[in-house]
């Protein structure tokens, strides 16, 4: 028969092993301090540690926002410098650009006494399949009159005045299809009339008509200003002949001009207020 279980023995026997467990414990606290203090620092310490963590995290965020802020400033302060440098490169340019053209208008001036220039500045660039237009900021009260040629500082011709205001002019260029201009092959000495072509505009090219049927002309062939009848100065370059070509009734031929003048890149102009007729 087995025997019945003494549950008074049972728990005299767990509180004892409570008991000495408990008296290990304070034993082994009371060899390195007080137990109720050494309790309340090994609760603590995780704790301790989690906040030294986040206090550390935290001063390293405020530092790598510090460093942040401070990169940021220099940054704007470079691209400010850097944008102050690249003003300055631009403006010295310009005015490289600027006494380029001077010293070239000065030696059109020297080669070219019989002509009277007044420099502009373009302000509007009208191009299109039907026209191309200039518009400078120099008028009548300037000296500027309808029918004036206008040239570059090398003396290349780029149009002439169509309307001129106060303080504004307009001016057709050479390679408007409304423009016609008494025109002079160089090397053979054969007159000839430089016209705007609406085929032709949009390749930056303008024709030489009335050449008859076998002309004087080749490719590579400078064309001039002829000067007849006092219209216009005499010899200001309009261009080279690329190539001749026959006429599409086949009856004549016309030659095709490329000019000097890079009209796409003028910023500036010389108008020709007037000029001495050579005979």
């Amino acid at each position: 028969m087995k025997r019945p279980v003494n549950k008074f023995g049972i728990t005299v026997l767990a509180i004892a092993a409570i008991t000495a467990a408990l008296l290990s414990v304070m034993s082994y606290f009371s060899i390195t301090s007080a137990a109720l203090p050494n309790l309340a620092g090994i609760v603590a310490s995780p704790f301790r540690a989690v906040s030294a963590s986040i206090t550390g995290y935290l001063r390293s965020w405020n530092a790598y926002l510090t460093e942040f802020d401070e990169l940021k400033a220099e940054n704007e302060q470079l691209k400010l410098q850097i944008a102050e440098m690249e003003g300055t490169v631009r403006q010295a340019e310009s005015d490289r650009e600027e006494n380029a053209r001077l010293r070239e208008l000065a030696q059109l001036r020297e080669q070219r006494r019989d002509l009277h220039f007044e420099s502009a500045r373009i302000l509007v660039q009208d191009v299109s399949n039907w026209s191309s237009m200039l518009t400078v900021n120099k008028g009548t009260s300037h000296g500027v009159e309808t029918g004036d040629c206008v040239v570059t500082e090398e003396g290349d011709l780029v149009g002439v005045v169509t309307e001129a205001g106060l303080n504004w002019s307009t001016v057709r260029t050479i390679l408007d299809s409304d423009t016609s201009i008494g025109a002079l092959i160089f090397r053979s000495g054969a007159t000839a009339v430089a016209q705007g072509d609406f085929a032709l505009m949009s390749e930056g090219r303008l024709s030489l008509s009335y050449l008859g049927t076998e002309p004087d002309v080749v490719s590579g062939d400078l064309i001039v200003t002829s000067g007849l009848r006092g219209y216009y100065p005499s010899q200001l370059v309009i261009g080279y002949v690329e190539e001749v070509r026959a006429s599409d009734n086949g009856l004549a031929q016309y030659a095709v001009i490329r000019p000097e003048a890079d009209l796409d890149s003028l910023t500036q102009v010389f108008i020709v207020t007037s000029f001495d007729v050579v005979d």
